[in-house]
């Protein structure tokens, strides 16, 4: 005996004063499928005591020849409200999700959620709460951009001036190779090989050029 319609959203209950009739899932592999699928339940599988209602049939799936009121064997269920059992089912969601968080004591899951929030608020430090703490932050981050070009433009001229130097240092040894001051091949052993291997007038014109080059200001 039938107790309750299978269709999602459907209430509808066995009541022999009422002219309601239910009729099971067919045994037939495709049309069972079918039926399923009409009845667009996630994950359902119908059992042997799975019922729809006559409501979700239209007439002509009836067959009223008899004393009893049949489905024809090509019958399908097509009548649904599928749009009041999903607002149904969010409002209860929304309604049970509201009584949670107005029931739910501060515990450590609250906490947890802080906890959380203050460290998205710590990664993502671009978020300010107000235009005065972001001016705040573009005036320390103009200060420090300024304090990093100041020792950029130090190390550059440290870099001309021992550049100069090394050059310098070079062009004397090879000015004492080339007078047979030093022995030949010493400034092979001292010089990396990349210098070692270029003439007297190189150096010199590499010398020149860093006496007239003009560091840029930053």
């Amino acid at each position: 005996m039938p107790t309750n319609c299978a269709a999602a959203g459907c209430a509808t209950t066995y009541n022999k004063h009422i002219n309601i009739s239910f009729h099971r899932f067919p045994m037939d592999p495709k049309r069972r499928k079918e039926w399923v699928r009409l009845v667009r339940r996630k994950n359902f599988v119908p059992g042997k005591h799975t019922f729809l209602c006559s409501k979700h049939f239209e007439a002509s799936c009836f067959d009223l020849t008899g004393q009893t009121r049949r489905l024809k064997m090509d019958a399908v269920p097509t009548i649904f409200d599928f749009c009041t059992h999903i607002k149904s089912v969010e409002l209860k969601s929304r309604n049970l999700l509201k009584k949670n968080n107005n029931c739910s004591p501060p515990g450590p899951s609250n906490l947890k959620s802080n906890i959380s929030s203050q460290q998205v608020l710590l990664e993502h430090s671009y978020a300010f709460r107000n235009p005065m703490e972001a001016k705040k932050r573009i005036i320390k981050l103009e200060k420090e951009i300024a304090s990093l070009r100041r020792k950029m433009k130090i190390c550059l001229q440290k870099e001309r001036r021992a550049t100069r130097r090394w050059i310098k240092a070079t062009c004397l040894m090879k000015n004492l190779e080339t007078n047979n001051v030093l022995p030949k091949g010493t400034s092979e052993h001292i010089l990396p090989t990349a210098l070692s291997s270029l003439p007297l007038e190189d150096f010199k014109i590499l010398e020149q050029h860093q006496q007239d080059k003009i560091l840029p200001i930053l």
